[in-house]
């Protein structure tokens, strides 16, 4: 777990890097709701009744745009800052508002909106902020600080659905290879797709180094989140692996800033935190929804129309084509993976399978994931649309 909390300065940096905004321009300048169809999505839902915990360095629950919406969980990671220190909730509160904002004023008109303002946050501290001084500090010397040992991640997820969230949010991550992963993290994940929770993480802001795998995004079942620009391609510092599944906007994201005012940022953790929000949405209105449906409806409604490639996945998430999708599906019983599976290419594993192009392999593994949960009609629109592009080859 040290590695962990050693390598997020670099996603947490990438995530809330930016200027003040005025309050009295925050709305306006949030660009992210129209790219994702946010607005026409109110017409049917705005999340009322869904928990999102968000596992990050703790949420304020007094900023004015989130007052009433935030359940203060328990301090998985530990360490001397406290609510209202310097170094305390920067990150995690800016997240939770782009998740369930309400904004304030006359008919919450000002400040920031989410994209479920009616959901709930639930706030479980697991990492600290990029700038606080624990980071500097040797292990011994962190455990005296206050600092807990073990998994916090695999922690905070199991909290998370013991206390009733139907959304998990993960703006975090760092790299690993298949050997040093987390295997409580692996086994928490599965905890929660059984119990039918959705998981969303960020896929990282490693294109202009390392570009590689990051965690827990890529543990199976977990949906991947890449961000993109105003024009909607991806942007520069977006991870772009084959364990992307869809993208959110991710530049020039305004969020809420800890305490008061607001901050513009860039990351693929407000990209993650987007499309927590609208998950949350689809729980909100068809509850009964499984992980692996509520993944497979974000994918096939998503601006790629069809076609999957590593910088996007299936493209950016559209929510009221989303929510209409959801309506035609029958929904199944959670059947996680076993422990441990591999569903996606990890670090240090074989190489994918050669000799097919990538896009007949990504729609052979989401026929089978339609086939299991028994959508007949999409299965046969998948097959048709594979069949349809190795015709053109």
């Amino acid at each position: 777990m040290r590695p962990l909390l050693a390598a997020l300065g670099a996603l947490l940096a990438c995530a809330v890097a930016g200027g003040q905004a005025a309050a009295d321009g925050v709305r306006d300048n949030e660009w992210a709701l129209g790219a994702l169809q946010v607005p026409q999505a109110w017409s049917i839902t705005k999340g009322q009744g869904v928990t999102v915990a968000v596992l990050d360095t703790g949420v304020d629950p007094n900023h004015t745009d989130l007052a009433g919406q935030v359940t203060s969980g328990p301090d998985l990671v530990g360490g001397p800052a406290r609510l209202g220190d310097p170094y305390w909730g920067f990150h995690g509160t800016a997240m939770a508002s782009d998740i369930a904002g309400h904004g304030h004023g006359p008919g919450g008109g000002d400040g920031v909106i989410g994209v479920a303002p009616a959901a709930k946050i639930l706030s479980v501290r697991v990492i600290w902020d990029r700038d606080d001084p624990i980071r500097r500090l040797s292990e011994s010397q962190r455990a005296a600080a206050g600092a807990q040992s073990g998994d916090p991640i695999a922690r905070g997820i199991r909290y998370a659905v013991d206390h009733g969230a139907q959304v998990v949010n993960m703006s975090l991550g760092e790299t690993a290879t298949a050997a040093t992963r987390s295997a409580e993290t692996d086994s928490a994940v599965q905890y929660a797709i059984a119990h039918g929770v959705v998981l969303v993480a960020s896929e990282g802001n490693s294109a202009e180094t390392t570009n590689l795998t990051e965690f827990p995004a890529a543990y199976p079942g977990v949906i991947a989140v890449a961000a993109s620009d105003r024009v909607g391609h991806r942007a520069s510092f977006s991870t772009h692996e084959w364990t992307t599944s869809v993208a959110a906007p991710g530049v020039g994201v305004v969020g809420a800033h800890v305490g008061s005012g607001y901050i513009v940022g860039d990351g693929t953790s407000p990209a993650a935190a987007l499309v927590s929000g609208v998950a949350a949405l689809l729980m909100a209105r068809y509850p009964r929804l499984t992980p692996a449906q509520v993944r497979l409806v974000l994918e096939r409604t998503a601006t790629g129309a069809g076609s999957y490639n590593e910088d996007l996945g299936w493209g950016v998430v559209q929510a009221a084509a989303a929510l209409r999708m959801a309506g035609s599906i029958a929904p199944e019983p959670a059947t996680p993976q076993p422990v441990g599976a591999r569903s996606r290419t990890f670090a240090g594993d074989p190489p994918p399978v050669v000799g097919l192009a990538a896009l007949d392999v990504r729609m052979a593994v989401t026929a089978l994931a339609l086939l299991l949960a028994g959508s007949t009609a999409l299965l046969a629109a998948v097959l048709l649309a594979a069949l349809r592009g190795r015709a053109r080859e």
